[in-house]
């Protein structure tokens, strides 16, 4: 394996030859061995701003155009894939995220180097000096984590308001089928399957209305707040333009945070939105539960619900079909509300003027919010779509229903229609059944009162 020789503050190493990144990745990439792997979405996100910085250098004067043109190049074509297999450094990493920040000015300036006529490694782009000018990893990457954020909750967004409306299209069909409501797993009022399956819509509804709300704190940005928030080495002008150029590059309504350095110590806006996920996933593995519940069987559990059969249940059991897709979702469910712990615990865990634990929140939520959309995808395509209603099963449990003694309250009393219900259960018979037998109420009253028998 060919080398060339980079020398830092540390000391010299050798770095491979053909390698775009240099000697800070080099020791990122022998220091955090831990886990395999990378997010290259942030690693773009990172180059898009660095497109957007060198734009307003060369505006500012301290860039010149030759330079800022090769700069752009180079992340352009990182942002369509071409140096995928340069960006090396580990999720799992110290230092606020420098060393993922450092693999992209790597990256960028010796392909930058490249376009201008050099070698990589003679560093006529330098890093640190052209593609860093006003900037610092304390700015660049919780920026970056913010317009990633955005960007892929566009698809968490997309997928809720799809499921959303695919359950508000089973409400609508099953709006005339009764079923018996349960409270503690027992008998309760009942309830039509379309007032069961809207309450799921209008669940997941709120869950989007909240998502969006977390997201408007995210379009504040801390660029050009440099390593504490107060700017240092960034020209004046400097966060009012990039933040102008990444309106336009992104196309998002972006802005600036109104005090930066509060924007560096806090980790509020992120917390704020992985409660949304929590949320979500809290509201999702609920409803996910009920349909698991509400199709067990097929002899002996509810079987009220018929889910479409994804993949065979049991590799001991014959003809055995599982609910897998609402068990995928739950699963997904439970790894985003880790998440959203771990977040929090690593945003209290920031000291004075900056948060270390950037990564860890970065990976969180990106995964989170990118498994949440990929999970509600799925469940709404190949689990929702399909689900019917069992209409002879629910009729049957419904008119079974110990809850329908709750109608005779108002006429009998609450103790005369607990009595019935011990009958009926006695007797192995409908509460309706023994209000006729005992001439309780007339035939009219009892056709008044339970409509649907």
């Amino acid at each position: 394996m060919m080398t060339r020789i980079e020398k830092d503050a540390l000391g010299k190493k050798a770095v491979q030859t053909d390698a775009y990144y240099g000697i800070h990745t080099q020791r990122a990439c022998e220091n955090f061995q831990i886990s395999g792997k990378i997010c290259l979405e942030m690693f773009h996100t990172i180059a898009l701003i660095k497109i957007a910085a060198a734009r307003t250098h060369n505006k500012l004067k301290l860039l010149d155009a030759e330079k800022m043109s090769a700069i752009e190049k180079a992340a352009r074509e990182i942002l369509a894939g071409k140096f995928d297999d340069q960006f090396i450094v580990d999720i799992y990493q110290a230092g606020a995220g420098t060393a993922t920040h450092m693999n992209v000015n790597e990256v960028i300036a010796n392909r930058a180097t490249e376009i201008l006529g050099g070698k990589k490694g003679s560093y006529i782009i330098n890093p640190n000096d052209h593609v860093n000018i006003s900037q610092s990893t304390n700015d660049v990457y919780p920026t970056a984590m913010r317009i990633l954020l955005l960007q892929l909750s566009k698809h968490l967004l997309s997928a809720l308001y799809h499921l959303e409306q695919q359950l508000h299209l089973k409400a609508q069909l099953n709006k005339r089928i009764w079923k018996s409501g349960r409270t503690h797993l027992q008998d309760a009022v009942p309830i039509t399957w379309g007032q069961e399956i809207e309450a799921w819509a209008v669940t997941v509804h709120d869950c989007q209305n909240r998502i969006d709300g977390a997201l408007h704190s995210l379009k504040e940005l801390s660029i050009g707040g440099t390593a504490i928030g107060t700017g240092t080495n960034a020209h004046q002008k400097y966060k009012m333009l990039v933040v102008k150029e990444l309106k336009i590059l992104t196309r998002l309504p972006l802005k600036s945070k109104q005090n930066l350095i509060e924007a560096t110590q806090s980790m509020s806006d992120f917390v704020h939105f992985s409660g949304a996920l929590r949320e979500t996933a809290v509201e999702l593995a609920r409803i996910s539960k009920d349909i698991q519940l509400l199709s067990s069987g097929p002899r002996t559990g509810l079987h009220e619900l018929l889910l479409p059969a994804v993949e065979p249940g049991s590799s001991i059991m014959p003809g055995k079909v599982n609910p897998s897709m609402a068990e995928m979702l739950c699963m997904v469910c439970y790894q985003v509300i880790g998440y959203d712990k771990a977040v929090e615990i690593s945003a209290l865990s920031g000291n004075l003027e900056l948060n270390v634990n950037m990564p860890l929140i970065a990976h969180n939520l990106i995964d989170g919010t990118t498994i949440l959309a990929h999970t509600i995808k799925e469940f709404d395509e190949r689990c929702v779509r399909g689900m019917n209603v069992n209409k002879k099963v629910s009729k049957e449990n419904y008119k079974n229903s110990q809850g329908m003694a709750t109608f005779l309250n108002p006429l009998i009393g609450y103790a005369k229609a607990a009595e019935i219900t011990k009958i009926a259960e006695r007797e192995h018979k409908n509460v309706v059944t023994i209000i006729r037998e005992r001439k309780i109420l007339s035939e009219q009253q009892i056709k008044n009162i339970f409509k649907t028998f």
